[in-house]
């Protein structure tokens, strides 16, 4: 790795929430450190609107998410990944496109708040919980000391955040 900014993909089947808050997070807070892309197996095509609303309601600028295909990550002219986290399960245990560089990698699953049922406050309420549960993994993700771990060490690392509070079943496995 590089003293150039890491690029980290995020990855989720539909690429309508999870995997955006956590592309927004980690381009805001990791700004010159990272460069954070999202994207999905199975994308559904646009953002999830409380996304959007939620980050908007944030300060973040919405305007360039779009839900996209992995496999635009595939391409010849993509950025060079060097980390690529699943934050939902059924991403995790599909099988991913062979990305080249070897990146390191974890399942960072989380709850998604797109099947969160129930009043408008309730829905918004699952919203804010997975930006709460993504930000905690991300923070303790750029305070990890990148380039001074061996490969193991980090990986070791990486999984232990996808183990953090609030993960989904898959992710607390032993792996």
């Amino acid at each position: 790795m590089t003293d150039s900014p890491y690029n980290v993909l995020f990855l989720c089947t539909g690429n309508s929430a999870r995997s955006i808050i956590a592309e927004a997070i980690l381009n805001k807070a990791g700004a010159g450190n990272f460069r954070a892309y999202s994207a999905g197996s199975q994308p559904k095509g646009q953002v999830h609107p409380e996304t959007l609303s939620l980050l908007q309601s944030l300060g973040y600028d919405v305007t360039d998410f779009r839900s996209k295909s992995w496999l635009e990550f595939t391409e010849w002219n993509a950025p060079k990944l060097d980390f690529i986290f699943t934050v939902c399960d059924s991403a995790g245990a599909e099988t991913c496109p062979i990305w080249p560089g070897k990146p390191a990698s974890a399942h960072w699953g989380v709850p998604d708040p797109a099947d969160a049922k129930g009043s408008p406050a309730e829905i918004s309420l699952a919203f804010k919980d997975t930006y709460r549960l993504l930000n905690q993994r991300i923070g303790t993700f750029m305070a990890l000391p990148l380039r001074s771990l061996d490969r193991l060490s980090l990986q070791n690392k990486l999984r232990d955040i996808g183990r953090m509070e609030g993960s989904t079943a898959k992710a607390t496995e032993a792996t």
